[in-house]
């Protein structure tokens, strides 16, 4: 999250942010997922005595799910699949949560997509922020459509953030109205919301995160929080530069 450094040397906010989310290609294939009970283990014991190097393991016609499988190099990747019609794969989970006055990442975190869905984790992100910056309070948090649920609105009112999050058709959320979507703080924080695809594709291309090179979530955590900070101060230099600050 962003030092209170960045804060009280103007580079950042801790008023307006965006959070958006990411999957991470785990550093594994689909290849090492086993049965939680080990009842394909002698399967799998004798296509590795066949081939060592590149063992021939099939499952068709076996549903393979987290509840009953798990990689057998990475347990803590899940078998997740961004929306309808998109293949499953072991991923992590990564949530950026970015400072809107400049477009800085003030926290990137990696968690589970499944148990720990990306508007719980938002949530988690602002509070967090408020912790480290004492006397801190987060005026608003833009977001995608995913995050226009009861739950995650609900919680933004109980602790004074105002939601900018687009409205999905038909579906009437209590709390995010005609009152919050006319304001123009709701189509800016909107307009600025795209900025953070910036910074996930930076992660991604030049940071190598589209998928991890380490097993685990702690060292990929830790190598997303350098390529952050290095996405930081490259940004800062060209802000400076341009005298934006």
């Amino acid at each position: 999250m962003a030092p209170p450094c960045l804060v009280h040397e103007g580079w950042a906010s801790d008023e307006h942010f965006t959070a958006n989310g990411t999957l991470i290609g785990s550093l594994t294939s689909l290849k090492s997922l086993v049965r939680k009970d080990g009842g394909e283990a002698q399967k799998v014991q004798s296509a590795k005595d066949e081939d060592p190097g590149n063992p021939t393991i099939h499952f068709r016609g076996e549903p393979r799910r987290n509840d009953t499988h798990q990689s057998a190099t990475d347990p803590e990747s899940v078998l997740y699949r961004k929306g309808p019609g998109k293949e499953a794969r072991l991923c992590f989970g990564g949530l950026v949560l970015m400072d809107n006055r400049h477009g800085l990442c003030a926290d990137l975190t990696l968690h589970d997509p499944i148990a720990e869905p990306e508007p719980i984790m938002a949530l988690r992100q602002i509070q967090a922020h408020q912790n480290l910056h004492a006397g801190a309070q987060v005026k608003t948090v833009g977001a995608d459509k995913a995050h226009h649920r009861r739950d995650f609105v609900a919680a933004c009112w109980e602790q004074n953030t105002v939601p900018h999050v687009p409205c999905k058709d038909g579906v009437s959320v209590p709390g995010l109205d005609g009152r919050t979507t006319r304001q123009a703080r709701y189509r800016l924080s909107q307009k600025i919301r795209q900025r953070v695809e910036e910074i996930l594709g930076r992660i991604k291309t030049v940071g190598g995160l589209r998928r991890s090179r380490s097993r685990g979530k702690e060292r990929t955590q830790a190598w997303g929080c350098f390529v952050a900070g290095t996405y930081n101060l490259l940004r800062m230099a060209r802000l400076n530069l341009a005298g934006a600050r």
